[in-house]
């Protein structure tokens, strides 16, 4: 129940290996857990509706509310994944979210770990976001912005999120789409305290959508995400004496994404990414600690704004705000 119990951590432990190999099928080859199993509701009464057996849920947004479920454990580190396919037509100003967090633990200084799917008018494509924070540094902001290669709301798409002691993996359909090395100079930006998993469907009509200028228009309502295929796959932490379990960390240390995958890696981010902090000249003048600059990706968001990403030289940054605005340049094949 819940990816892996206190009782079972040597289990858990010994999945953890698989987690990490860096094989193609590693994935795959972890157990898929029902909806009961593994979460419970968290908001929307009505609004999530559990299908098949627990295999399938549905999560609404409506004029009255959105909704969302959580995860019964804390976890410290491991593999956790969804397949998530979203609402279709107008979807301006809806935010879907598949995340870690621990910000009811940690009001303050709390760790986050982010899927955001953000949508948009009719006619054009839903954009996804990752980001992530350690401690409370929301001031810093970490996030990434894509352009995908599929229409995520014809069917479901599998994103991913494996965390260790050492980096954080973002995948979508076991492609790795970013890599967080956590770095000596992070300091505690890095999440390293024990979270729970989220998803939820929510009204950001202030922010989603173009800075808020397209807002939900309950006319298209009901907004329905579905999620299915919930892998849990880490440390299960007591949340009343958080050092009776520890994840192996020497183990952990060891993910790896293995050439073939980096490459592909490379490939999705020089042709889908449309925002990175890492390369905003307008919020950072220096990049943060973490970054690692590559002149392909500079290149490519040069091209795509140079008012953020600076005007054809090397990088030192470039953008706007968190919520960057797309310029709408669509990837045209999944080639990577």
């Amino acid at each position: 129940m819940g990816g892996c119990h206190l009782c079972f951590l040597f289990l858990c432990l010994s999945s953890a290996m698989v987690v990490v190999s860096g094989s193609s099928s590693m994935n795959n080859n972890l157990p898929i857990i029902t909806f009961e199993d593994g979460y419970t509701p968290l908001f929307g009464d009505n609004n999530l509706i559990i299908h098949n057996d627990g295999k399938l849920v549905h999560l609404t947004l409506d004029q009255r509310t959105g909704s969302g479920f959580v995860s019964h454990e804390l976890y410290l580190h491991g593999y956790f994944s969804a397949k998530i396919k979203l609402p279709a037509d107008y979807t301006a100003g809806v935010v879907v979210a598949f995340y870690m967090s621990n910000g009811d633990m940690f009001k303050k200084n709390h760790d986050e770990i982010d899927f955001e799917f953000l949508g948009n008018i009719r006619g054009r494509d839903w954009r996804m976001q990752t980001n992530f924070y350690g401690n409370g540094s929301t001031n810093t902001g970490r996030e990434e912005r894509y352009d995908l290669w599929f229409d995520p709301s014809q069917d479901f798409h599998q994103y991913s999120i494996l965390w260790t002691d050492s980096k954080i993996i973002f995948y979508i359909d076991n492609v790795p789409i970013r890599e967080v090395k956590r770095t000596e100079s992070m300091g505690g930006d890095f999440p390293s305290k024990p979270m729970t998993l989220y998803a939820t469907i929510w009204d950001a009509s202030d922010w989603a959508t173009d800075g808020g200028k397209y807002r939900v228009n309950y006319k298209y309502a009901p907004y329905v995400a579905e999620f299915s295929n919930f892998v849990m796959h880490g440390c299960g932490v007591d949340p009343i004496d958080e050092n009776v379990a520890k994840c192996n960390n020497a183990q952990n240390s060891k993910a790896n994404i293995i050439p073939k995958h980096k490459i592909k890696m490379e490939n999705f981010r020089n042709n889908h990414m449309t925002y990175s902090y890492c390369y905003d000249r307008v919020r950072y003048q220096v990049p943060p600690p973490e970054c690692v600059i590559s002149l392909q990706e500079a290149e490519a968001l040069r091209k795509l704004d140079p008012a953020t990403f600076g005007g054809g030289r090397r990088h030192r940054g470039g953008g706007k705000r968190r919520h960057h605005q797309s310029k709408g340049r669509k990837a045209e094949d999944a080639s990577f």
